[in-house]
């Protein structure tokens, strides 16, 4: 959310209303006033917003989920803090304080040798580095991929740990990290008497405020040695000044600092030359066999050749968006003299990260506008016409608009490459439905691929509906179909009698040729490979392509994942569609559940029961579709129909179970996740879904999804046996919310966008320092960037070290999956 885009106004007076009215959650014309807050908490904060704002946003957003939980006195207290929070955010915005002036921190102490006397090169080996060597260099090259000067400056932190402020000892507080300047009381080194392979170092420090006993611990016989013991003693004699960093703990003995670093001092105002001690110290991503101290040792020796790198960013586009420079980025992200250099290098480094991913998703946008493609469709046809005629529903608003941008796109010469977010029951299969009508009309072939068989099944029986009212062939292919059909199958589309095919993965093998195929049309196409898309994609001519997707996702993520694709959102739900009533339940709230089942097919409804699991599982506690499967059929609903499905049935003994259940032959239906998408059941108002602290949030609104899709009030149950804080925080999201966009954005916030998406071979690139949920306004702002190079040089003609940049960042970082 851009600042311009806040209604301050608006916010307050939400937040006024609320506490004159008694803090009753007011319910608005859209929304409660808990929920108002929630969605508007849940959006990016403004720009310039600092890190410790944002996540006090982040943190109301959190709050207000749980609003209508608390009790009065809660409520004015989160209203009040709210209230001051906007007015404070609002002051510093309108009136932000100069930026602190970064440098290259000079503090950093360089082993001058030999080896120092010419400059090094970015290019040089680290086998050359004095802090390195042959061996090291090997280990460095096999075990991180770390070759260069250039790598090992472009290696950067995965954590600071904050040294840099000294305290006494009198204000020492459990959590923090700090540093101890004073006089060693006594010294001594020791082998434990309880075990002879532990040796403990202690030191007792004073200071004008106390003192305090610090310990160090070494494993192994090695350190039993009673001159290695005496010399650690000798290092640190009565009297000594010693500067000491670590993190203060609090025990049953008193306050320490645990595994804390030390340095001799010549007295208590000499300056600290470790590269450990008294300063913000990296902490780098390490494997078996690389010590922290020789990656920060080799970084200090490859900073004396940070004046060689070249800032590929222009000066003017620096100067817009606040960035420092490459060079001081680097060497601040490393070494940082303070924390809020530290802030400005972060930003920097992240703001290219996410800069040259959308450069490069543009410049592959603008690539594909340049391909011309024979398949032009007519927007406007006979096929279109009548069916126009035969639907027996309204489409909504959100529908047309999604399905003009495609009619335009698909009269153009140019190939459609467009995305299509709908929220669960939104209505994409139709607006899809028109797309494959223009081609039809204009002479072309249409496929659409499902990625699994019960989405594919549920795709052709609704289509064939309609298309046999047209009189128009269509056919479903997947792995289940059988030889003699199949070839019947590939030969029509050889001649060009079918028109259109839906089926799975099997429309990408070999034997199935179109004769002219114009139309790809992809279903929840973040569940498919890049290879298997562009095999289809293969088997036309520069088709035109239109992705659907039931899960939506946040404007971030989609910008990281379909930065190339136009996208088109449907958010609104068809008419009479109820909200679906959501509680998250306790086991002790299970007969509850149960009676609620009953009442519901009582009335001549259906409920689904849904399992994390297909069988019992000894190292998880729960509940498996299997085995419970025949407890409720017995014991818990003798008087009714229990089915069963899950993925390990073949697709006959599916369809069966899903024809039993759409006939209500079955009035419940115990299944897995396989029911996630493709199940259309209308008569279906009750979700029940065990153990449901296991899914994600947006896998369990597409569960929930199942259920509404009729005109009775539907209800969703969420069983959970978690007590925990943040188990009972993600589900009441869901009972808050049906807006699964925001939905979405919670629970990439709670979990990750690598978790969100489901599987690691998603397609998010490895980003070293940027974050999807920290860095939200960054990467709005690089996009802002990159789509302003873009108009005004759209080859990088004029823009060589952006090019460069681009190309070196796409080989060395990203992969090439990104792009294809």
């Amino acid at each position: 959310m851009k600042e311009e885009q806040i209604d301050w106004i608006r916010l307050q007076k939400a937040l006024s209303i609320e506490a004159e009215k008694g803090f009753t959650n007011l319910q608005g014309n859209q929304y409660r006033f808990s929920e108002f807050m929630c969605l508007s908490f849940g959006q990016s904060p403004p720009f310039g917003t600092s890190l410790e704002a944002r996540r006090k946003w982040l943190d109301l957003a959190i709050k207000f989920s749980r609003y209508p939980e608390l009790i009065t006195t809660q409520r004015q207290e989160l209203v009040r803090e709210t209230r001051q929070f906007l007015q404070e955010l609002k002051q510093t915005l309108e009136n932000p304080p100069e930026p602190p002036q970064p440098k290259i921190p000079k503090t950093i102490p360089v082993t001058e040798t030999a080896n120092n006397t010419r400059p090094l090169t970015l290019d040089q080996s680290l086998k050359s580095l004095t802090a390195v060597g042959e061996r090291k260099g090997q280990d460095l090259v096999e075990r991180l991929g770390l070759k260069t000067v250039k790598d090992i400056l472009f290696y950067f932190p995965r954590d600071h740990i904050d040294y840099s402020r000294q305290v006494y000892i009198k204000n020492l507080e459990a959590g923090e990290t700090v540093t101890l300047v004073g006089t060693v009381k006594r010294c001594n080194c020791f082998t434990s008497p309880k075990n002879t392979k532990l040796t403990i170092f202690e030191i007792v420090l004073s200071d004008p405020t106390g003192q305090i006993k610090l310990n160090r611990f070494y494993a192994g016989t090695r350190y039993n040695n009673k001159g290695w013991q005496e010399r650690q003693k000798r290092f640190y004699p009565p009297g000594a000044t010693i500067a000491a960093s670590g993190l203060v703990k609090k025990s049953k003995y008193g306050v320490t600092l645990d595994n804390p670093e030390i340095e001799i001092l010549d007295s208590s105002g000499s300056q600290i030359e470790s590269i450990k001690i008294g300063r913000v110290l990296p902490v780098y991503p390490l494997t078996e066999g690389i010590a922290a101290d020789l990656i920060r040792k080799t970084v200090v020796e490859a900073l004396t050749a940070i004046n060689q790198i070249k800032d590929p960013l222009p000066n003017d586009l620096k100067n817009i968006y606040g960035l420092i420079s490459l060079k001081e980025a680097i060497a601040n992200i490393h070494y940082p003299d303070n924390s809020n250099l530290l802030a400005h290098a972060r930003r920097r480094l992240v703001f290219d990260e996410f800069f040259f991913l959308q450069l490069g998703f543009l410049q592959r946008r603008h690539k594909l506008q340049q391909n011309q493609t024979s398949a032009s469709f007519n927007p406007r046809g006979q096929l279109i016409e009548q069916f126009n005629k035969i639907i027996p529903f309204s489409l909504t608003n959100a529908q047309k608009r999604v399905i003009q941008d495609i009619l335009k796109d698909l009269s153009s010469s140019t190939s459609m490459n467009r995305l299509v977010q709908g929220d669960v029951g939104s209505g994409k299969t139709i607006v899809a439905v028109y797309a494959i009508l223009a081609a039809l009309q204009s002479g072309y072939q249409a496929a659409l691929m499902a990625p699994t068989e019960v989405l594919a099944e549920q795709h052709y029986r609704k289509l064939v509906t309609w298309f046999n009212l047209l009189h128009l062939p269509i056919e479903l292919l997947t792995g289940s179909t059988r030889v003699a059909k199949r070839r019947e199958i590939h030969a029509q589309l050889d001649t060009g009698e079918l028109p259109l095919l839906i089926g799975t993965h099997a429309l990408i093998q070999d034997p199935v040729n179109f004769r002219k195929l114009g139309l790809v049309v992809i279903d929840e196409q973040h569940r498919f490979g890049v290879q298997q898309r562009a095999r289809l994609l293969s088997k036309g001519e520069s088709p035109h392509v239109l992705s659907m997707t039931a899960t939506p996702i946040p404007r971030t993520l989609a910008l990281t994942l379909h930065g190339d694709l136009d996208v088109s959102q449907i958010d609104e739900l068809p008419p009479g569609r109820q909200p679906i009533q959501t509680v998250a339940l306790t086991g002790q709230q299970r007969t509850q559940a149960y009676d609620l089942i009953r009442r519901e097919i009582a009335q001549g409804r259906q409920a689904y029961i849904i399992f994390p699991m297909i069988e019992e599982s000894e190292k998880l506690d729960l509940r498996a579709a299997v085995e419970e499967h025949q407890r409720l059929s017995e014991v818990i609903f003798p008087d009714f129909q229990v089915g069963l499905l899950h993925g390990r049935m073949s697709s006959a003994e599916k369809e069966t179970a899903l024809n039993a259940f759409r006939d209500n032959q079955t009035q419940i239906i115990v299944s897995t996740t396989v029911i996630e998408v493709g199940v259309d059941v209308p008569n279906a108002t009750v979700m029940l879904i065990e153990n449901a602290e296991r899914f994600g949030l947006s896998q369990l609104h597409q569960l929930r999804g199942r259920v509404g899709r009729g005109s009775h009030q539907s209800h969703c149950l969420l069983m959970s046996s978690s007590k925990t804080t943040d188990a009972r925080q993600r589900l009441s999201v869901l009972e808050q919310s049906q807006d699964g966009f925001f939905i979405s954005e919670m629970d990439m916030r709670f979990r990750g966008p690598g978790q969100v998406l489901g599987t690691r071979q998603s397609g998010l690139p490895d980003f070293a320092l940027a974050s999807l949920v920290e860095d939200q306004e960054v990467l709005t702002l690089a996009r802002d960037a990159a789509e302003k190079i873009m108009l005004q040089d759209p080859t990088l003609k004029y823009s060589p070290s952006l090019k460069r940049e681009l190309d070196d960042r796409y080989q060395r970082m990203l992969g090439s999956d990104i792009l294809n």
